[in-house]
């Protein structure tokens, strides 16, 4: 079976594909409008739609137009070069969580949790920490082996770091919404900046939308998680990170 496809637009491998985009251009009188739609269908040429027919546009106050063109595209995909980011961990069950990190700490595993700088967004945050949790799944305050400390939205990077450590922290997830200006990627930056002051750091862990699980290292901090995460994932990811399962000896009897 082949592994290279074409996009499906009206018909099977027609190659047809839908974008939108915003210009800064006026969408007002007729002239502007006949301006605006040739800018736009430019600009979807030569993107590679050939031919590229506008088939939406609408005003975005007095300067600015949004796009939706539509057209096909020359260009193949291979699903043998694809690179699929793998959960190297197991989902487990809240009861195995529970047990492994009583195992493993012998007390409560404490998670820290906020929104940081100008992002006044709680809903990512809430959704992993808070009971109610999402997509089904209760979130990380349902755990009894865990004490959650839900800070909130704009915390300053200096307030959660003190108050991590206040409570000694042994994890810290941070949830960013706002992404003007990659604001979200200067605020990961800029948390792992002030955990690495030679004291000991917790796992620090950031998600949101716009976020890609392999901008981890590059961030510098230890797991980032995209879209769709739900509360389990994450704590499976904490416990199988803390709370590893010790290694069985070599020979050990079976």
């Amino acid at each position: 079976m082949s592994t290279v496809i074409r996009p499906y637009g009206d018909t099977t491998g027609d190659g047809r594909i839908q974008v939108s985009f915003t210009l800064p251009v006026p969408f007002g009188t007729e002239e502007e409008r006949a301006l605006a739609e040739g800018a736009a269908a430019q600009l979807a040429g030569k993107m590679g739609l050939d031919p590229a027919m506008v088939v939406h546009a609408k005003a975005m106050g007095p300067d600015f137009t949004f796009f939706i063109v539509y057209g096909p595209v020359r260009h193949l995909v291979d699903l043998a070069e694809v690179t699929v980011a793998r959960r190297e961990y197991p989902l487990m069950p809240a009861a195995e969580i529970n047990r492994r990190i009583r195992s493993a700490f012998g007390r409560e595993m404490v998670v820290v949790g906020a929104t940081v700088g100008v992002d006044a967004h709680t809903v990512g945050i809430d959704a992993i920490l808070n009971v109610k949790g999402h997509a089904g799944e209760k979130g990380l305050e349902s755990y009894r082996e865990m004490r959650v400390v839900n800070l909130g939205s704009q915390v300053a990077v200096a307030d959660l770091v003190t108050r991590a450590r206040a409570e000694s922290a042994d994890a810290v997830l941070v949830s960013q919404v706002v992404t003007q200006r990659d604001a979200h990627v200067l605020a990961a930056q800029q948390i792992a900046e002030a955990f690495s002051d030679g004291a000991p750091r917790p796992l620090l862990v950031v998600g949101g939308p716009r976020f890609d699980p392999a901008m981890a290292a590059g961030l510098g901090v230890d797991r980032v998680f995209g879209r769709g995460t739900t509360p389990r994932e994450v704590a499976s990811y904490l416990v199988h990170t803390l709370a590893p399962e010790p290694a069985e000896p070599a020979g050990a009897a079976r």
